[in-house]
């Protein structure tokens, strides 16, 4: 039945701290005739939210230019209760109702009666929700401005990972024996042999023991065998794997300093100087990740474990689960940074679970089961969902900052960093010290721990403090308010995806900074390892969304204004849209559709690929003649 009694009523301010925790939308919802109705507008949005991380939705509620809050209120709740269940029951205007009783209820604001609408995020198996009948065209997901439609690609890759339990099994028509590796599967086997020595597989040929490892298949139905892509991915040669994934990269940097520039001084990558498979790639970059911790430890056949550190199993864990949750249909690459401040570990496709049940373990959705299997049998990867409360251990006992995990949907992919400094590093008391003088000595030790993680981390946000403390995230709101208030942060973005920055001066570049896996390289580089710093070098990470960040703050620029930040930005190398779209702040069909397509018309950007304009990777630069004037 409905819930008819009204909530408890609330504030406007209560309104002002949820936002900050959670996806929120108001919408008027007045109708023609001012008695309350559901906009057409909500069904975009909670197929959004419902495709992203949930939210909640405010009817009888309208945002005023400045955000705050005006309570309009629903004359008719009835009404309007009624025809959202009606809509969302009806398969011609959405394809799932997520929704139960609970998420739908009426509460009072300043006497005004608002419908409160909670929607929850959608399981894997669920996904995509989409308006109409037409996936492709109805599917849309959330981000800080607001609902966009997703393109093409991402929709089919949300089907696949409904249907496919593990993306890894499938069956690949054409490719055989020939296409492996040999000499990997040797060393394969001889890791196995070494790691379960009694096991009745070695003693099968090379065709069986690749059959039991579900790296080989065959269709009972057609009669059809050959590899599955994780016999590909884990043995294959680098050829037949781009015959297979043409987006398909991986690459591990060593870069020397703790900045954000991607200079390196060792790099393996898939270069075509070796196999380019996933064993080699681990066999080859784990003895790089561990071989200088301060950590007692020894080496037995080049990367066996032998009386390790939790550290070490933790760098390990994150490896490993980097390259078995990879959707490797995406266009984004494996991408392995290491630092002596920090490591970073990122693959294409989001999380499987959500990020909160990803944080706490025993629950694991592997994307590439055979590939797991594969990895464990070799005494590389753990029990299922054990990965990320181990990484916490080993982090939490050197008294290191707590790793942060974020999953992305412009790109697709997943990021953890583990950094090894502490929670506050004099040198970053020092310079805050000698920025805000008396005033920054008399803060609570909360209050420095946000200026500090502002500087390291280039930002602050409530969810990232929520991480760092007991605080209860009214508490942090409050907190990082007193902190504008008194002139030692500044606020950006809004709603859920507000932060806080350091206002005026750039931090310094010599003070430690942690952002290392923004860089997103589409094609392996092949020169060699490089630290070289005469020639000028383009703007780090950091710099191009300090240029992006007019954009990228505000929901509404001047078209002048934003031609001049694309041409700024693809001063220096060739943007996809997507990236575009991720610096921006903007859906890639907006950019594309109102911006970019025109540009290239007006000889303002080049195509990477002139003669192919619908190529997949296709690309786009400032013109060489504009950039010279």
């Amino acid at each position: 039945m409905f819930i008819s009694d009204v909530q408890p009523s609330k504030t406007l301010a209560e309104l002002s701290v949820l936002r900050e925790n959670c996806d929120l939308e108001a919408k008027a919802a007045q109708g023609r005739d001012g008695r309350g109705t559901v906009p057409e507008s909500f069904w975009e949005t909670y197929v959004a939210m419902a495709n992203t991380d949930g939210g909640l939705v405010l009817l009888g509620l309208r945002e005023k230019e400045d955000h705050s809050f005006e309570p309009l209120g629903l004359q008719n709740t009835a009404k309007v209760r009624k025809s959202l269940w009606d809509g969302l029951n009806n398969t011609e205007i959405v394809s799932h109702n997520l929704l139960t009783n609970q998420d739908v209820r009426l509460v009072d604001y300043d006497g005004k009666q608002v419908l409160e609408v909670y929607i929850p995020r959608s399981s894997r198996q669920q996904r995509p929700i989409y308006l109409g009948k037409n996936p492709i065209t109805g599917t849309f997901r959330r981000n800080f401005e607001g609902d966009y439609r997703c393109d093409e690609a991402t929709v089919r890759r949300m089907l696949a990972e409904a249907l496919e339990e593990s993306r890894d099994a499938r069956l690949l028509l054409g490719f055989g024996f020939e296409d492996l590796d040999l000499g990997t599967f040797a060393a394969y086997r001889n890791e196995f042999r070494s790691t379960k020595p009694g096991h009745p597989w070695l003693s099968l040929d090379d065709r069986e023991l690749l059959r039991q490892l579900r790296g080989w298949a065959r269709d009972r139905q057609t009669g059809d065998e050959g590899l599955t892509l994780a016999g590909l991915l884990m043995f294959g040669q680098l050829r037949a794997i781009l015959d297979a994934l043409p987006n398909y990269i991986v690459d591990y940097q060593e870069r020397p300093a703790p900045k954000t520039e991607p200079r390196w001084v060792d790099r393996v990558t898939t270069d075509g100087t070796w196999s380019g498979n996933l064993f080699d790639f681990y066999r080859k970059v784990y003895p790089k990740l561990i071989n200088d911790l301060k950590v007692p430890f020894r080496l037995e056949q080049g990367f066996k474990r032998i009386d390790e550190s939790h550290v070490h199993e933790a760098l390990r864990e994150a490896f490993v689960n980097t390259l078995i949750h990879g959707d490797y249909s995406g266009s984004v690459g494996i991408l392995v940074v290491k630092r002596p401040d920090i490591f970073g570990f990122r693959n294409p496709g989001g999380l499987r679970l959500p990020l909160h049940v990803v944080l706490e373990g025993g629950t694991s959705d592997c994307r590439n089961r055979n590939l797991q299997k594969m990895f464990q049998l070799v005494g590389a990867g753990e029990q299922a969902g054990s990965g990320f409360p181990k990484i916490l251990r080993a982090w939490q006992e050197q008294h290191w900052r707590k790793p942060l995990l974020r999953d992305t949907t412009q790109p697709e992919q997943a990021q953890l960093q583990l950094p090894m400094m502490s929670l506050l590093p004099q040198v970053v008391l020092d310079e805050l010290d000698r920025r805000f003088g008396p005033g920054f000595r008399s803060l609570t030790e909360n209050e420095t721990l946000a200026l500090a993680t502002a500087v390291i981390e280039h930002k602050i946000s409530n969810e990232r403090l929520r991480e760092l403390t007991d605080l209860h995230s009214t508490d942090i709101t409050e907190l990082l308010r007193g902190l504008v208030e008194r002139g030692f942060l500044g606020p950006k973005g809004r709603g859920r995806w507000s932060y806080y920055v350091l206002p005026g001066d750039q931090i310094s570049p010599t003070l430690p900074m942690l952002d290392v896996l923004l860089s997103d390289p589409k094609e392996a580089e092949t020169s060699e390892p490089r630290n070289q710093t005469s020639e000028p070098s383009p703007p780090s990470p950091e710099q191009l969304l300090t240029l992006a960040e007019l954009v990228r703050s505000n929901r509404k620029v001047s078209r002048t204004t934003m031609e001049r930040i694309i041409l700024t930005l693809c001063q220096w190398q060739f943007f996809t849209i997507k990236e575009l779209a991720s610096l921006l702040g903007r859906s890639g069909d907006f950019l594309q559709a109102s911006y970019v397509t025109k540009m290239v018309k007006l000889g303002q950007l080049e195509l990477k690929y002139p003669d192919k304009p619908n190529h997949p990777l296709q690309a786009y630069r400032t013109k060489q003649a504009l950039q010279t004037k």
